[in-house]
């Protein structure tokens, strides 16, 4: 009996690395969040995001917009048609949202060149009613959601009512289902950003009472990688990915050498995890006045990025899942 207990305690202890690298292995469940228009790192964002699904790598469970303009969701349809995926959900906010187009215009450009079956943002679903949907759907504590703009959906989300599509508050929802929340808003260990600015009342109430982790890629981690010169001169690259950047590039002296890469760290982060690319420093964000500032706790279920790698190798990282 002794020489058994032994025996199938050994086993166990074999086993556990294999249910360990088994559990790692599994595709991550991702919702996307995106004010794509302003800037044009979101497209980025997204072709990684796609990149990533067709690698197996990722559950691609929506596409959501924090940007009441008019040609976002136009837009989101024409990356999801072009990647392959023109049935994958789309919302946006119905009641008050940031409504802020691009300055260059890309938009309107590139609507005209590719297929999309969204004309107007008005168009799509309530992105609170998509996000109830999805979770409710979804085993507990199995989504990742990446925001890469405003929070406004987010705080619309804790702030929803049991309905049809769930029996939980919004809060609750949450909870029970999302098992990381990763955000490009903030700079650390301080300071003021577009994202948690803009609409600073949606990003107090979320990193206040949002009940998973929280992970945030500072504006200082995405200003110092650069991206899209590469792309641009890659003669195999085709699509509108690179037909946005080269646009863009050409209209600004600042990206003659790329453009600086916030959103595409996020995603990246989402899926793959913040190592080898990233430390955490652990703790949690206060805002006040749209500005933000930080406390360390190494108990604490917020953290931000610091970098590991050097801004060259993420560069290339990144260029090379945009590229694909």
């Amino acid at each position: 009996m002794k020489f058994f207990c032994l025996f199938i305690f050994l086993l166990s202890l074999i086993s556990m690395p294999v249910s360990s690298q088994s559990a790692k292995n599994e595709p991550v469940h991702l919702i996307l969040d995106t004010d794509i228009g302003p800037d044009y790192d979101d497209v980025g964002a997204i072709a990684i995001f796609h990149t990533l699904a067709d690698k197996k790598e990722m559950v691609p469970l929506a596409i959501l917009s924090s940007n009441k303009n008019e040609f976002v969701c136009p837009v989101i349809s024409l990356l999801n048609t072009y990647f392959g995926r023109p049935d994958l959900p789309i919302g946006a906010p119905k009641g008050f949202a940031p409504n802020i187009g691009s300055a260059k215009h890309w938009p309107e450009m590139i609507l005209g060149e590719f297929a999309h079956s969204v004309r107007s943002t008005d168009e799509v679903p309530n992105a609170v009613l998509v996000y109830r949907k999805i979770l409710a759907s979804q085993p507990d504590h199995s989504v990742t959601i990446a925001t890469i703009g405003f929070l406004t959906n987010l705080a619309n989300l804790l702030d929803s009512k049991p309905d049809e599509q769930s029996s939980l508050s919004g809060i609750e929802l949450v909870r029970k289902k999302v098992k990381l929340l990763i955000s490009m808003a903030g700079k650390f260990p301080q300071g003021r950003e577009f994202n948690l600015f803009t609409d600073t009342t949606s990003s107090v109430m979320v990193f206040k009472n949002w009940p998973s982790p929280i992970q945030f890629s500072g504006y200082e981690i995405g200003a110092a990688i650069k991206t899209g010169a590469g792309l641009i001169s890659d003669n195999t690259v085709l699509g509108p990915v690179k037909q946005i950047f080269s646009f863009c590039m050409s209209k600004s002296a600042e990206d003659r050498n790329g453009h600086m890469s916030w959103d595409q760290t996020v995603v990246l982060v989402a899926v793959r995890g913040a190592a080898p690319y990233f430390g955490l420093q652990r703790g949690h964000i206060t805002i006040k006045g749209g500005t933000n500032a930080w406390v360390n706790d190494i108990n604490g279920s917020q953290a931000y990025l610091t970098p590991l790698t050097s801004n060259e190798q993420m560069s290339r990282v990144l260029e090379n899942l945009m590229s694909q």
